[in-house]
Parts: structure tokens; C-alpha cells; sequence
């Protein structure tokens, strides 16, 4: 059976501060995809139907900023998780098998992340966890 390393020992205890850390910095690198769409900032983004651009980047601009600071986080993720799903088989899917043939390997980053965000909610330095205790969020 496997045994913690003493090193590694008391990471644990940050367990719920390293989870809002990445809610915080996913949603973010999100709604920087919604920004890119919808806005062309802080780059133009490369080219797609309009109707895709306005559709999806909505719902990463939203969907996005919702997960970043934790409001309606389990519904707000979990549609972002389905738009992942949904852009990776119409851009990348169709193109080769593997992710990294068809260069779709962060929208299935991007759809899993989303989905434990979903599943595992929002947690600490959140809008829906106001007064959550980091103590508390480990149980």
C-alpha cells in the first residue's frame, strides 16, 4: 500500500485553498476566451461563424466570471463543461482520434476541470460559500 512521503505529508491541509485557486484561475482563463470572441480581446480570435463566436463565447464570458468568483458555481460549470464537450467533436473531433493529433486537448482539459467544478462545487473565497471556514470545505 502506498504511504505519504513526510514531504508531502501536510499539503492536505491546504486542500481547500488550492482547490479555490485553481476555480479562480480556470474561470478566469475562460472568460479571457469569452473576451477573445466576443470582443476580440486581447486578441482577435482566429475565425469561426459568427453564430459560434456569439454563442460560445457568452457562455464562456458568463460562464467564466460565475466560476472565477463562485456564484451559481455548479450549474455555471457544468454548462461550461458541456460547451467543452460540445467544441471539442465540432472543432477538433472530426479532425483525428487522439486530442493531440487534433489539437483539442484543452477543451477536454477545460470540460473535465469543469465538470469537477461542477460535481465538487464551489468551495471557499466564493460567493456561495460565503462564511465556508477552510476547515469546513475538507469534510
Amino acid at each position: 500500500m502506498y504511504t505519504h512521503r513526510p514531504l508531502m505529508k501536510g499539503l492536505h491541509r491546504f486542500e481547500p485553498q488550492t482547490y479555490a485557486l485553481m476555480r479562480i484561475v480556470i474561470g478566469f482563463l475562460f472568460l479571457a476566451h469569452g473576451t477573445q470572441k466576443l470582443f476580440s480581446f486581447p486578441i482577435e480570435h482566429p475565425g469561426a461563424p459568427a453564430w459560434i463566436l456569439l454563442v460560445a463565447g457568452s457562455i464562456e464570458l458568463v460562464g467564466g466570471t460565475f466560476v472565477m468568483v463562485g456564484l451559481l458555481t455548479r450549474p455555471a460549470a457544468f454548462l461550461c463543461s458541456g460547451l467543452m464537450a460540445a467544441g471539442y467533436w465540432l472543432a477538433h473531433g472530426s479532425k483525428a482520434f487522439f486530442p493531440i493529433e487534433n489539437g483539442g486537448e484543452a477543451a477536454v482539459f477545460y470540460c473535465f476541470v469543469f465538470l469537477f467544478i461542477a460535481a465538487r462545487g464551489a468551495g471557499i473565497w466564493s460567493v456561495d460559500g460565503r462564511g465556508e471556514s477552510p476547515s469546513a470545505a475538507v469534510a
